[in-house]
């Protein structure tokens, strides 16, 4: 028997390899599920991300992506997107929003491989790394991963490849210009938006984390051209991270272009499915209307579901999924995020739903019998009621919520309406160019010193090749 076998095209009757799998065709067939019309969706993921592993007690487990993944593949969804294995954010990339030293220190203590040890005199951690950002093996990798999901994905949307753009490993929204923070060691969402500004003069950050978006809300703190609007719980005291007020509205100088351009939304414990969208609409609707924004950008944060194990809200899958329905509507560039989420079940859970909302299509309750790790799903559901029998009572009264919206809208007065960007064309990578054509001028004159031209001006070079008679006639002559 030959060890090569000659090709030979499929015959009739037989399954080619070239064609859908006879369990992701059941599962198109059953759900409906087709490419939108009129939209192109693009799905962004690299199992590498996956692997990592914060530590066996840290509530921060990537490996929630890999289920994730396994149901949005398992229902056939992914053969409505565009699937996009990412590369690795490059150091230029992430040092358009971080400090050089922070970047080069979370490298640095990747390729070393040695225990992090905290500063003898002080018993802190270097870049305030520790227990909430722990060292692990395949950090940067897993940073630069995350990140350079998120830009591609912003790519998309500025190449108009893509209307709706989703990483669900991006939407860390913590992390500051030098320092790491709640899980949160690069801030993807800040340099996907540093992308879009490229292309868009507007654009609207909408954070329905459990957590303020203190981060995203900080880099862009003096600019009119990206309002951050967060909705989480809200406790100086005892809530991580202590910020987001509805008096933090942004620089308290009128006469600074971002004065007014943060909104936040302050939320006590147990708000139910009911109370939150309504207020989400509310809002949400009045900002889009008025600054107009030429791209959005959504953070999922999961951990605003029920029963979360950092959570403290009573949401179901389905009314966070509304919210994503509701942004998506306003037909706006939109990129699509996860963030935090902490019971990895529901966070797959509610990932893949939203998936299909940014597909609109609708799938079945019940999950793919054939799907792998179905053993973690123990209700075998898609949609378990996460409200039921809910740790925390819903602390957030009507009146409560009016006088939110209220004061949202208040702060909308402020805002001038589409406030207008001089735009110019920019090369999606002019800082690449420009850094390049830094250098090679840089060498040009150190070359020039070398051979003994250096500190004479270009004019006095000019001079030695002018012609005897042309030089340049003065304005009174």
């Amino acid at each position: 028997m030959p060890i090569v076998c000659e090709y030979r095209p499929p015959q009739p009757g037989t399954t080619s390899t070239l064609s859908l799998d006879e369990k992701s065709q059941f599962q198109l067939l059953g759900n409906g599920i087709q490419r939108p019309k009129g939209k192109t969706v693009s799905y962004h993921s690299n199992p590498i991300v996956e692997a990592q592993h914060f530590g066996p007690h840290h509530p921060m487990k990537p490996w929630r992506l890999t289920l994730t993944n396994k149901i949005v593949l398992a229902y056939g969804m992914h053969h409505a997107m565009d699937m996009y294995l990412s590369r690795p954010a490059t150091r230029e990339e992430l040092t358009d929003f971080h400090s050089e030293d922070y970047v080069d220190f979370l490298k640095s203590v990747t390729d070393a491989g040695q225990p992090l040890l905290p500063n003898k005199e002080t018993g802190l951690y270097a870049h305030n790394m520790g227990d909430d950002c722990p060292f692990f093996d395949g950090l940067f990798d897993y940073c630069s991963l995350y990140s350079g999901a998120s830009l591609d994905a912003a790519r998309k949307l500025t190449n108009n490849q893509s209307d709706i753009a989703i990483n669900w490993s991006g939407g860390l929204h913590h992390a500051k210009k030098s320092e790491a923070s709640g899980f949160c060691y690069i801030n993807d969402i800040v340099l996907a938006i540093l992308q879009l500004l490229l292309h868009y003069p507007r654009v609207l950050y909408i954070d329905i984390d459990v957590h303020h978006g203190d981060g995203v809300e900080q880099a862009f703190w003096s600019t009119d051209r990206v309002m951050t609007v967060s909705f989480h719980k809200y406790d100086k005291a005892i809530f991580f991270p202590g910020t987001g007020g509805v008096d933090e509205v942004g620089p308290p100088e009128n006469t600074n272009s971002g004065a007014h351009h943060s909104l936040n939304v302050p939320l006590h414990d147990g708000i139910d499915d009911e109370s939150y969208v309504t207020l989400f609409k509310e809002i949400i609707g009045p900002c889009v209307e008025r600054y107009n924004p030429s791209a959005i950008v959504l953070q999922c944060g999961a951990d605003s579901l029920g029963g979360d194990r950092l959570g403290c809200f009573n949401l179901n899958i389905k009314a966070h999924g509304e919210c994503v329905r509701f942004v998506k509507s306003f037909n706006t560039p939109l990129l699509v995020l996860g963030g935090g989420g902490y019971t990895a079940r529901n966070v797959a859970r509610l990932w893949a739903h939203e998936t299909s909302v940014c597909l609109d299509t609708e799938v079945s309750n019940t999950l793919p019998q054939d799907m792998p790790f179905l053993s973690h799903f123990p209700e075998g559901t898609l949609y378990p009621d996460l409200s039921k029998g809910g740790r925390f009572t819903n602390q957030n009264p009507l009146q409560y919520l009016r006088g939110l919206v209220q004061s949202a809208k208040e702060q909308l007065r402020y805002l001038e309406h589409s406030p207008s960007v001089q735009m110019k064309y920019m090369p999606p990578d002019l800082h690449v160019v420009r850094r390049e054509v830094e250098d090679d001028v840089r060498e040009i004159r150190e070359k020039e010193a070398r051979n003994g031209l250096g500190g004479r001006s270009r004019r006095d070079k000019e001079r030695e090749w002018e012609p005897e008679g042309r030089g340049t006639p003065s304005i009174g002559r």
